[in-house]
């Protein structure tokens, strides 16, 4: 029979991914499909790899050709599958298991042409994370819209987060172009064609990124990659002149803030005899490019722009390799005109070139430009009051000790001013300065917000001179400040700072609220207690699977009091293990959260009583009651795997060690930890081996601070990213016989990071990335003394050994 779906998988030298992206199509819930592969001229042992799933599932089968590249092979798949619906996927990222299952339905429900989802980036060293490029397209559902009624979908650039109707594919005769970039001209017209598009927010595609990262600032100059490139943006400006001028401005402004600057960057390693070339290409593509986009680029974009347009190749180089070194960090530091006091300038690279080939005025500064940058570092309850860590400043501008900082607490009630302690912090730009404060909320100010008061904030204001900025204390720190603890203000109420959607720390004030009392595993099962209100109407209790849209219910007992009702339920771990479909492809890991349903309303339970994750393991999976960033109860079932729970840093013999630890769960496997470090733009790394010791039904890995530092020989700026840190390191583990992984870290852990330890004139930062532990080492330019009192973060626990 004719399958409904076909995936077309093209692949070539991809031997040690393939595996695991074709056992990611082969544990799909939505079964009836068939997966073309397509060999294109592999040299490695991919095709073996492939032929072995064909011999095992018959929905499989392999098509072999001389290699051609990754379009023509597209192509080649297309002509050998007969589906109704066709999809495509690149042969080393993975597909959700309930993502064909969700498009299809979707599809089947409206009628559209192409049914289109959100993306996560992964890797081993950073986890997984929201893919950038389609955060916006895919905020929230959409059914049966079109990119001329949702214009953001004109930036929904790749093929492989789609399935397309195939009589509609094969009505408009779809063929990818002979070169690299070859999704955004199929797509786009695709989107213009389609009769209409379903727009999904749950992930249906993970996206697969080097270890190193994939950042711009590590882009290197290959000129057959931005040729093609150019000549892909060139098919998509053609397209939408001809038949989409009402979506030029918005790609033109896209092509702008990615493409151009990826052939900027280029520039930093172009060797000199293919210079001229490059010049001449980035012309070429900015010949194109609409002036309007122009208004969207950065200060930093105009004035590559403007140097590209003259053809000042030095100035380009130059430009290229400020941007990749960290320049550009927080901001690029300004500087009062010469003449003109009140003017301020962007320290560019060229700015003081005598004879400068583009226009001064623009290296210029708007003062709107000189904006209030804030970020929050840590939040700790102290004595029932809550206490706020974080920094503020004037972004370009150095660090001014007599500037006059105001934090207010912002409610339904009124506009409190706060005590407020300053002290020296690392600033935007990685350098110590006054920017650092600690603000305190008294216990009585936040159980006098008001019950229904859901927007609680705090405003800054910060004046040096006659400048005077205010705005929302915003963008939280990884680790504590996105994980923060909540607590009761007063009877009956809990408190619960979280991340607004904007970025703003947000205080959230629940009277009475649905929750979790404590938690054990007993006998294989979870045993809950817990506390409704009397509101609650004929409730039950489920745990719910949000990629998969399905609920357990969960067995439970009522005991009513006066005010509501306390509730024990059981949860069996043998009913929650599902290993062969779980909704993480990448981590193996199924996330359920916890939940009532009492009437036509659901209530997440918050997490209060609970100070410490509680595991167990059933049929070789760990399941793991824990909480959210939000502090809601959650369950996770994955793979037994080692989970860091603790780190301390231990003293003796005048050295460091960090100390980092768990529950031991397997017995049989050995185990070998490491800290590793991947090259840049590489995925070769360095590793710096633990001791690893078993105790007490603990996992124990320890590592000597020292061996993770850089050579001090090194000058700072050769080493030192945009990120800022000097060195990268992320904890590994690599079980006998098995493939490395970087353990996670437990929910708890996250909320007590990041912590940091001076060494000299340099200190080491250990704090999470998406789960997984990374170890920073920065601030290699400022001096013992500064350190000492500068950090904005908690000092880790020192033990003696």
């Amino acid at each position: 029979m004719t399958p409904r779906l076909s995936v077309v998988v093209p692949f070539y030298n991809v031997a040690a991914y393939i595996g695991d992206c074709l056992d990611s199509l082969a544990r799909q819930t939505f079964s009836d499909f068939e997966v073309v592969l397509v060999d294109d001229g592999s040299r490695d042992d991919s095709a073996q790899v492939a032929k072995l799933y064909c011999e095992r599932d018959d929905r499989f089968r392999l098509v072999t050709q001389e290699n051609q590249g990754l379009g023509p092979a597209r192509n080649t798949g297309t002509g050998h599958s007969a589906g109704e619906y066709i999809t495509f996927v690149d042969s080393d990222d993975l597909v959700p298991p309930h993502a064909y299952e969700m498009m299809i339905r979707s599809l089947d429900s409206t009628g559209s042409s192409i049914a289109a989802g959100n993306a996560r980036r992964f890797n081993s060293n950073s986890g997984v994370r929201p893919s950038w490029l389609h955060r916006i397209p895919f905020a929230r559902d959409r059914e049966a819209t079109h990119v001329f009624e949702f214009p953001d979908l004109a930036l929904d650039r790749m093929v492989w987060n789609k399935v397309y109707r195939r009589s509609f594919w094969d009505a408009f005769g779809y063929s990818f172009p002979p070169i690299r970039y070859e999704d955004y001209p199929v797509t786009l017209k695709a989107h213009i064609d389609a009769v209409t598009v379903d727009c999904l927010a749950s992930p249906v595609y993970y996206w697969r990124e080097r270890e190193s990262g994939d950042s711009i600032t590590q882009l290197r100059f290959h000129y057959p990659n931005l040729r093609d490139r150019v000549a892909s943006a060139e098919m998509v400006m053609d397209l939408l002149d001809k038949s989409a001028p009402e979506l030029r401005a918005k790609v033109h402004a896209h092509f702008g803030q990615i493409d151009l600057v990826a052939l900027m960057q280029a520039f930093e390693s172009v060797p000199a005899h293919e210079l001229a070339a490059l010049v001449e290409l980035g012309q070429r593509f900015i010949a194109r490019l609409d002036r309007a986009a122009l208004t969207k680029l950065t200060s930093y974009d105009r004035l590559q722009y403007e140097a590209l347009r003259v053809g000042d190749a030095d100035l380009l180089r130059r430009l290229a390799a400020f941007r990749s070194e960290g320049g550009l960090r927080g901001g690029a530091r300004a500087r009062a005109h010469p003449l003109l006091p009140w003017r301020f300038e962007n320290q560019y690279p060229g700015l003081s070139d005598p004879r400068r080939a583009v226009p001064r005025k623009l290296y210029r500064l708007s003062r709107e430009a000189l904006d209030l940058h804030t970020t929050v570092t840590r939040l700790e309850w102290q004595d029932s009051a809550l206490v706020v860590r974080g920094t503020a400043e004037v972004r370009h501008l150095p660090p001014d000790r007599r500037s006059r900082l105001a934090v207010e607490l912002v409610s339904a009630a009124g506009t409190v001013s706060l005590p407020v302690e300053r002290f020296d912090a690392p600033d935007s730009h990685g350098e110590i300065g006054p920017v650092g404060f600690e603000a305190r909320v008294p216990a009585d100010r936040l159980a006098a917000l008001e019950t229904d008061d859901k927007t609680a904030h705090f405003a800054v204001e910060l004046a040096r001179g006659p400048l005077r900025r205010r705005g929302p204390l915003r963008r939280l720190g990884p680790g504590n400040p996105g994980w923060a603890p909540g607590a009761w203000v007063a009877e009956g109420v809990w408190l619960q700072p979280v991340a607004a959607g904007n970025g703003r720390l947000v205080l959230k004030r629940i009277p009475r609220p649905w929750h979790l009392r404590s938690a054990e595993v007993r006998d294989g099962t979870f045993v809950l207690t817990g506390w409704l209100p009397a509101e609650a109407v004929g409730p039950r209790l489920v745990l719910t699977r949000a990629h998969a849209g399905t609920e357990l219910a969960v067995d439970f007992q009522l005991h009513h009091e006066n005010d509501g009702s306390r509730f024990t339920a059981t949860v069996p771990m043998a009913a929650l293990v599902d290993p062969a479909q779980p909704d993480d492809p990448f981590r193996k890991i199924t996330t359920r959260v916890l939940t009532v349903i009492s009437g036509t309303e659901s209530h997440p339970l918050l997490a209060t009583g609970l100070d410490r994750a509680v595991a167990g393991v059933h049929h070789s999976r760990l399941l793991t009651l824990t909480r959210s960033p939000a502090n809601f109860v959650s369950l996770q079932e994955e793979p037994v795997r080692l989970v860091a729970a603790e780190v301390d840093v231990e003293t003796g013999d005048g050295r460091r060690r960090l100390v980092v630890r768990g529950r031991w769960w397997d017995t049989e496997v050995e185990h070998t930890l490491v800290w590793r470090r991947f090259l840049d733009d590489s995925d070769d790394y360095v590793d710096v081996r633990c001791d690893f010791w078993l105790d007490g039904g603990q996992w124990w890995a320890m590592a000597d601070v020292e061996e993770l530092l850089p050579p001090a020989t090194v000058a700072p700026r050769q080493r030192a990213g945009a990120s800022g840190s000097l060195a990268d390191w992320a904890l590994f583990a690599v079980p006998a016989g098995g493939a490395a992984y970087a353990p996670q870290a437990d929910a708890y852990l996250i909320g007590q990071l990041p912590i940091s330890v001076d060494i000299g004139t340099r200190a080491v930062r250990l704090q999470p990335r998406n789960g997984t532990l990374h170890l920073e080492v920065v601030r290699a330019d400022a001096s013992p003394q500064s350190l000492l009192r500068s950090d904005a973060h908690p000092r880790a626990v020192l033990r003696p050994r």
